[in-house]
């Protein structure tokens, strides 16, 4: 367990280091942090700080640097952030994508870093389902969701369909399973298609298998601001790091992995210096946090910096811009 006095030192050193980028000496800490001790006495206490991998020696300066692990102890019980008034607009509620749009340039804009927001999980119910003939053998599948949101799917089949056999087809599953969810609606026809007639049956399978994963596909990741990273000292003298990090935003898929995994937990979540395994880069640090719809999570937003970044700041940031979406598109005509 660390003392009192070298918790304020560490905190002293990790805020010089945010602010300026700069490995800290013993002088500089001694004004930082407002403790009246003599240098030798500030060394030892870094020695000891060095000893327990919270900071470190970068080449051959004199002054020190935080660590992944020194930034995690700064952040987990050191951070005592007082609220600032952002200034922040209100986010439009007339078009969800909209939102999720307007909330990753927000993001990005008050952090200067990368503002990341992965889009809301919609509900896999649906309240009506048609089916339009294209050519031979291919067909578009609509399926309407309850609130509105129209999903479309080709999909193509071994035999050909009448539009009478379609609409026949589209009456039956309205009739029969309209507000169930697409995974319940597959699992029933397994069980029923043999009660139905041989062909209209396969085509009802093939169009809810087809709806199905057109509803498990939805989930993106919305990024602004990739470009703010060139202005961090950090990347800008390590071409290869930077690199790394637009390798990541091209992917998505690893954020948006990191994102569902946050978006279970409440409240702020940080990930330091490449603490996750979708994100492993040291380089990296991601503060996120869930937002929701009528109480119910759908999905999350965050932050993503250099590992120095002003941690306290960048909590508020997140903490009220999904405050700000789930307001939003919880009060949606």
């Amino acid at each position: 367990m660390l003392d009192d006095r070298a918790k304020l030192l560490l905190k002293a050193l990790v805020e010089r280091y945010i602010a300026e980028g700069q490995p800290v000496g013993s002088r500089t800490l001694s004004r930082a942090s407002g403790l009246d001790l003599s240098p030798a006495t500030i060394r030892n206490v870094m020695s000891d700080l060095e000893e327990l991998g919270l900071i470190a020696s970068p080449h051959t300066s004199a002054g020190r640097i935080p660590t992944a692990r020194g930034y995690r102890l700064f952040v987990d019980t050191m951070l005592t952030a007082q609220r600032e008034q952002l200034a922040t607009p209100r986010l439009a509620a007339d078009q969800p994508q909209k939102v999720i749009s307007n909330a990753a340039q927000l993001l990005s804009n008050l952090s200067q870093f990368v503002g990341v927001v992965m889009t809301p999980r919609r509900s896999s119910v649906f309240r009506h389902i048609e089916f339009l003939r294209l050519s031979q053998q291919r067909y578009l599948v609509i399926i309407v969701s309850p609130d509105g949101d129209v999903q479309n799917r080709v999909v193509f089949t071994a035999a050909d369909y009448t539009q009478t056999q379609l609409i026949e087809a589209a009456n039956f599953l309205n009739a029969n399973y309209a507000g169930m969810a697409i995974e319940h609606v597959r699992e029933r026809l397994k069980t029923e298609v043999d009660q139905l007639r041989g062909e209209i049956g396969a085509l009802m399978q093939t169009a809810v298998q087809a709806s199905s994963e057109a509803m498990s596909e939805q989930d993106e990741v919305v990024i602004s601001g990739e470009r703010n990273l060139l202005a961090v000292s950090d990347f800008a003298s390590d071409m290869s790091h930077l690199r790394r990090a637009f390798e990541l935003f091209e992917q998505k898929t690893q954020l948006m992995r990191l994102l569902e995994v946050s978006s279970q937990a409440a409240g702020v979540r940080i990930y330091i210096g490449g603490e996750s395994q979708f994100v492993p880069f040291e380089e990296l640090s991601i503060v996120s946090a869930p937002y929701e719809v009528d109480g119910q999570v759908v999905g999350t937003l965050g932050v993503i910096g250099p590992t120095r970044m002003p941690y306290d700041r960048m909590i508020q940031i997140v903490d009220i811009t999904s405050r700000l979406v789930s307001n939003a598109l919880s009060h949606k005509q």
